[in-house]
């Protein structure tokens, strides 16, 4: 009797769970995830790149999977091995092979920025290993078949020997593109251009507290959370932060023309606005007094003449890298 009573409470606890997974004709990740017979991190980047479609809470929470897309998915043909296909990642080895080109040149082609990663992982030395999606190694091969054998043209040479590695610069490039495009919120677009800048440029830009308390609150995330390893966290601050001259004059120039259609829309949450509002954030070192008032385009690009302080250079420590 008492098994049968424990088998009941076990059943009976697991239909409330899976009640509470698919509320109001939506789905948690991990739940749609498992529908969907995707990994944790196939699902993530089926999100991303918008494989499927997520609707956002309106109470702030993490986004949701309604239940009409899980069942489009489902319904299509090939289900499921068709969808894992299309996130199917590789890494140097696997993707050389599928080149059939040493992994020597198929590192060189990468960094190069002929080939663009979609995700990362640390390994147990905490370097980033990047990972390619295998539709696009495929889809490069077919497209520059000449960059596969022979000697490399002479921008590809000029690059490399410059020792200039294009994978973090693409990576951050494509995914801010992938973001942008599933939002048409200002403020939310801005929040995705200003999460390039490290604390001290963002500062120059956005000299607003309250205003950059908002667009830190308001920044995307993974549809799982943040990652969940501290180291993870870092590497993936300190990847998606611009870290040559020209890039992050770009990102500060986008994230302005973001910020004047935001402000026109409405105001940054205030302290006394409602019960949400954002908190201010504490002063990051080295943000405070760094700028004289003048105005201007080069004001606002975080450009002006400095009263004291020094520029934040690259991301502090590099990231160590597996080629």
């Amino acid at each position: 009797m008492a098994v049968t009573e424990a088998a009941r409470t076990e059943v009976l606890c697991a239909e409330a769970a899976a009640a509470a997974d698919t509320t109001g004709g939506t789905a948690a990740a991990g739940r749609a995830a498992q529908e969907l017979g995707l990994k944790r991190g196939e699902f993530e980047l089926a999100v991303h790149l918008g494989i499927v479609r997520t609707a956002a809470e309106q109470s702030g929470g993490r986004p949701r999977v309604r239940r009409e897309e899980i069942d489009r998915l489902r319904s299509e043909s090939g289900f499921p091995d068709a969808v894992r296909e299309r996130v199917r990642t590789v890494g140097t080895a696997e993707g050389a092979r599928l080149l059939g080109i040493s992994p020597v040149r198929f590192t060189r082609l990468a960094r190069a920025g002929c080939i663009t990663p979609v995700t990362f992982y640390l390994n147990r030395y905490r370097a980033v290993v990047w990972l390619y999606l295998a539709q696009e190694v495929l889809d490069f091969a077919a497209r520059a078949p000449q960059l596969l054998a022979g000697n490399s043209p002479v921008w590809m040479r000029a690059r490399l020997d410059a020792g200039t590695d294009w994978r973090a610069r693409n990576w951050r490039a494509q995914r801010i593109e992938r973001l942008l495009s599933r939002t048409e919120d200002p403020w939310r677009r801005a929040a995705v251009l200003a999460g390039v800048l490290d604390p001290v440029q963002l500062a120059e830009v956005v000299d607003d507290p309250y205003e950059r308390a908002y667009l830190a609150k308001i920044r995307p995330e993974p549809v799982f959370g943040p990652p969940g390893s501290v180291a993870a966290r870092e590497a993936m601050t300190q990847l998606m932060q611009a870290d040559d001259p020209d890039e992050i004059l770009w990102r500060r120039i986008n994230l302005i023309m973001e910020l004047d259609g935001a402000r026109a829309s409405r105001q940054a949450p205030r302290p006394g606005d409602d019960h949400r509002s954002v908190p201010v954030p504490l002063a990051d070192p080295g943000t405070e007094s760094l700028l004289d008032p003048a105005p201007g385009l080069l004001a606002r690009l975080g450009l002006r003449r400095r009263v004291t302080g020094r520029r934040a250079t690259g991301n502090g420590v590099p990231t160590k890298t597996v080629e």
